[in-house]
């Protein structure tokens, strides 16, 4: 599990295929000291598994299941990468809940200037954009996002300058693609509520009313 909240911009030293997935290589100023094989980190938002530790690098594994839903399938070497270790039961919670786990890829159709911010609009595909709501939470690149505007299959966010330096975002223009992972609370409010659609279900106290009455969902 993590945050969102970008640790570094690692570097990709080299791009190795094994089979119909892929190993690399990652140059990072991480402290990973107490970092072990077979540990968790987030690379652009993708949650991947350390297999080998060298230095200042770590080399991870991405399947082919990962390839396919990611943007990781076109990573090259020198590319630049958001990195970030998982959370602990004692760190603060600043972004919010990001599983790693990539719903889909989406599409820069726009950067702009507001101020010293930076607007970013995104078209992504229906399946992603269904869960998708104003003020709401998004990891994009893996990195915490607020949704300032969403339509259809686009949406809008709007990043600070400091999130602009920090990460690969900052370096993207129209036409990139990005990794894109949904808030995990709107795929359980949506499983809780189709459940009681299925008459071959055991009945739970959780429903449309339920949810509703706590607010949940209007």
């Amino acid at each position: 599990m993590f945050t969102g909240l970008i640790q570094d911009m690692g570097k990709i030293q080299s791009v190795e295929r094994k089979g119909e997935g892929i190993r690399l290589t990652i140059s990072t100023q991480l402290d990973l000291s107490h970092t072990k094989i077979g540990d968790s980190i987030s690379v652009d938002g993708a949650c991947l598994t350390v297999v080998k530790l060298s230095g200042r690098a770590l080399t991870v594994d991405a399947s082919p299941e990962t390839l396919r839903r990611t943007t990781l399938s076109t990573v090259r070497e020198g590319q630049p990468v958001n990195l970030e270790m998982p959370l602990k039961m004692s760190d603060p919670l600043g972004g919010h809940f990001v599983a790693g786990h990539v719903d889909g890829t989406g599409e820069i159709i726009e950067v702009a200037p507001e101020g010293n911010f930076m607007r970013y609009r995104f078209r992504v595909p229906a399946e992603i954009a269904r869960y998708l709501i104003e003020k709401g939470s998004v990891a994009v690149d893996g990195i915490s996002l607020t949704v300032t505007e969403c339509r259809d299959q686009e949406f809008m966010v709007s990043i600070i300058p400091h999130t602009a330096q920090s990460t690969t975002l900052g370096k993207k223009k129209a036409g990139d693609r990005v990794n894109v992972e949904n808030d995990l609370i709107a795929k359980y409010v949506e499983k809780f509520v189709r459940r009681e659609d299925s008459p071959k279900r055991e009945s739970s106290r959780i429903d449309a009313a339920f949810l509703a009455e706590h607010g949940f969902i209007k």
